[in-house]
């Protein structure tokens, strides 16, 4: 599985409430979280991301609180992945519950610029820049992990293992 689109660059220490502020908070359809994805951080931010695009941040990305809006807004603005510097720990595992791919990269982070085009063979573990041409890699995620996010996340991959 790849994925190639424009990378949206955000700070450090960027919170849930940031990624989704708790007034929208009263529902819990994708596209309209969605709708208002980082709208604590800057109001129509939204606006310039293209379906396929890549969110990219720095350290301690999704701190604050686990509500499991914040993936679930990324995934509603067309965001399937998120690269990041390091995630906060309960942020990382509800995104990949919520069928949102992160990837944890270190400093490596300043090799990717704000509009940068870059693609994703998670596969291989790869990240290229395509604007500059820089490759990064880091460890493939485990053949279960590809498949859990296949499936959309934690209830739709255990929905089929118990049909089965």
């Amino acid at each position: 599985m790849s994925y190639q689109g424009t990378a949206h660059k955000v700070g450090d220490h960027i919170d849930t409430d940031a990624i989704i502020p708790a007034r929208f908070l009263v529902t819990t359809d994708t596209k309209e979280l969605g709708a208002n994805c980082m709208e604590g951080l800057e109001a129509g931010w939204v606006k310039r991301v293209k379906e396929g695009d890549i969110m990219v941040g720095g350290e301690n990305f999704g701190c604050g609180s686990s509500r499991e809006h914040a993936p679930i807004s990324i995934l509603g603005a067309g965001i399937p992945v998120v690269i990041a510097h390091s995630f906060a720990r309960i942020f990382y595992r509800n995104s990949f519950n919520m069928g949102l791919l992160l990837i944890e990269i270190g400093d490596d982070i300043h090799k990717i610029n704000d509009h940068d085009t870059i693609s994703v063979d998670i596969e291989k573990g790869v990240i290229t820049n395509r604007t500059t041409g820089t490759e990064i890699t880091y460890p493939p995620l485990p053949a279960f992990m590809r498949e859990f996010l296949d499936k959309g996340g934690l209830i739709p991959y255990v929905r089929e293992k118990l049909n089965a």
